[in-house]
Formats: C-alpha cells, sequence, structure tokens
C-alpha cells in the first residue's frame, strides 16, 4: 500500500502533517511528533509585530514611547509574553532541525508585504526545509478595495520568493471576493504551496466587564466543508502543492481531503485533543479504506471527487447549493 505524497517538493510517507501549535514551542515535543509518525511538522508562527520591535523598536509605524499610540500599542501582547524573540525562533529551528530527521518548516504570521520578511532569510539558513507564511489580515479601512489587498498579497509573495531557496507556502484565509482568481494570482507570483484555510479566531464579549475578551477553541468537522470545496475546485487549476488544515478531526475527515484533491492535511486541533499517537489512527484509517476500495495508492485516490472531473464547475456548484436546500424535510 503506496501512502506517500509530495509537498512543496518534499517527498512524504503519507499525508499527515503536524500543523503550527503549540507543540512546536519545544524540541521535546516536536520529537515526541515524530516518534509517532508525523510526515513533517509546521513549527509555531514569529509574528510580523516581533520582528519589528526587535528591528525598528516599533509595531506597525508605531513607537510605543510616543503617547499617541499607547493605547493601539497596548492591543499587542509584549515582548516577554511570546514564547520566542526573532533571533531565539530561529536558534530553536536550529535545534529542531537537528533533533528531528522528519523536514521541520518554520512559519511566520503578518498583514504586509514590508521588512519583517527579510527574517525568513534566516529562518531558511536555521535549517528549516521549508517555510510557510501565514497571512492574517482584516481589512477595517472601508476605502481599501479587494484589488488593493490582493495585490499587496501577490506582491508581498514575490517579494518572498526572491529571497528564499526554500519552498514557500501561503496560509490563506477565505474571505476574498473570488477566492479561485487570489488562489491563481498567488500561484503565479510563485507560492510552492496553499494552505487552506486559515482560521480566523472571533473574540468574544464579556457583558459584565463590558470588554472584548480573546477566545480560543479546537476546530471541529463542522469547519471541514469550506476547505473541501476550495480544494476540490482548486486541484488541477493551480501548479502549488495543496493543504487542508481546519476540520480534520478523524480519519474519514483526511480521506475525504484527499478525494477532494489534498497534497497533505495539516492536524493541529485533534492531535492536541488525543495526543501526538493520534497520527496512527489517521494512517491506519486511510490505508484500511484505500485496501477496501481496491485502491493500491493515495496518489490513485487524490483528486477523485474534484472539479477535474467536473465538465462545467459553475453549474456543479448552483446544482449542488439547489440540491441542498431541496433537500430538506418537513418541519416537525
Amino acid at each position: 500500500m503506496q501512502t506517500d505524497t509530495s509537498y512543496l517538493g518534499l517527498r512524504l510517507p503519507h499525508p499527515f502533517v503536524a500543523g503550527a501549535s503549540p507543540f512546536g514551542y519545544r524540541v521535546d515535543t516536536v520529537k515526541r511528533l515524530e516518534d509517532a509518525g508525523c510526515a513533517a511538522v509546521v513549527l509555531h508562527s514569529l509574528f510580523e509585530e516581533q520582528v519589528g520591535m526587535a528591528e525598528e523598536g516599533r509595531i506597525a509605524h508605531m513607537t510605543p514611547s510616543d503617547a499617541r499610540f499607547a493605547e493601539t500599542i497596548n492591543y499587542f501582547p509584549g515582548p516577554a509574553e511570546y514564547q520566542y524573540g526573532p533571533d531565539e525562533y530561529a536558534e530553536h529551528v536550529h535545534r529542531v532541525t537537528r533533533a528531528v530527521r522528519i523536514p521541520v518548516i518554520g512559519s511566520m504570521n503578518g498583514r504586509t508585504g514590508e521588512s519583517w520578511l527579510k527574517f525568513a532569510q534566516m529562518i531558511e539558513q536555521a535549517g528549516a526545509a521549508a517555510l510557510e507564511v501565514n497571512w492574517y489580515q482584516v481589512n477595517t479601512s472601508a476605502s481599501a478595495s479587494a484589488l488593493a489587498v490582493e495585490d499587496e498579497l501577490a506582491s508581498t509573495i514575490r517579494d518572498t520568493k526572491r529571497l528564499l531557496k526554500i519552498p514557500l507556502a501561503v496560509k490563506l484565509s477565505p474571505f476574498f471576493t473570488a477566492f479561485a482568481n487570489v488562489a491563481h494570482e498567488v500561484d503565479e507570483a510563485g507560492a510552492d504551496g496553499l494552505v487552506l484555510f486559515n482560521r480566523f479566531y472571533q473574540p468574544d464579549i464579556d457583558v459584565h466587564a463590558i470588554k472584548v475578551v480573546p477566545r480560543v477553541e479546537l476546530s471541529t468537522g463542522a469547519e471541514l466543508p469550506l476547505r473541501l470545496r476550495w480544494i476540490a475546485i482548486l486541484c488541477g487549476r493551480v501548479r502549488a502543492s495543496l493543504a487542508v488544515t481546519g476540520g480534520v478531526a478523524e480519519p474519514n475527515d483526511g480521506i475525504k481531503a484527499i478525494l477532494a484533491g489534498a497534497d497533505v492535511i495539516q492536524m493541529v486541533s485533534a492531535l492536541l485533543r488525543h495526543g501526538p499517537a493520534y497520527i496512527a489512527v489517521m494512517r491506519d484509517g486511510l490505508e484500511r479504506w484505500l485496501e477496501a476500495q481496491q485502491m493500491s495508492s493515495v496518489a490513485e485516490a487524490r483528486g477523485r471527487l474534484s472539479h477535474q472531473t467536473t465538465p462545467d464547475p459553475n453549474a456543479f456548484e448552483r446544482a449542488t447549493y439547489i440540491r441542498t436546500l431541496q433537500s430538506w424535510e418537513s418541519i416537525p
């Protein structure tokens, strides 16, 4: 049974990868992921704001000592609240890559195409097999057009690719006007992989304290269909590798992602719930399914239900929507 796959040009023994999570904080927990059988690991992210503060003494062009920015600066964690500073992060990447044999993918999280991206070279020099850039931006400006936001994204990818020799994956949110076109532009800009999708952690409101409070919840299978839809749409239409992240809770979820066209499945919440050994459950479930379907490899299953097999994808999406509504039963 051939479960091997290729992601970002890296040959992996199976599609299940540990996504960015607290498991990446320490060398010993990364080794736990390797020992459990993870095909690769994405380390937790270094943030644009950390690099800006370390390199320029500013966050998003705001100087902490300037009273005009005091309230806004206070929105962000202080330097001591991050797991690692920029230089410490690079050293951590170096230590992890020396301690394990599986591919280690560094991660950076930001929202602009500015000087912080030069730190990507330090992550490369530290030994990372690839870099994942998590593009996280909620644009609150009513004057910022969709085209301007998308152009900045593509420009950022081109600039980053010029800096790097290692592969670059881009983690995106689904909240674009025309996501298929955005994915095409990101692909054309040189991204070696697309990771779908970034989770938007929505804050809550404390009605007693009358303030906004952070809320972190692990993902569930309810988040998977959005990922499946867009992987299926993009499969065969972009050069970049495709990774699903978010909502993969059990073996059947991973199988669905492969049928839609995913090259790899990044897992976080399921590993945090069940521990690294859950990777073996996912792999075993995949192998049993392949055997039951009389398929000899993951490659044989990949993309079976993608839009590559659909003569008119737009009509298919519309028809599926209508069929879904018509499938409702009578109100009890």
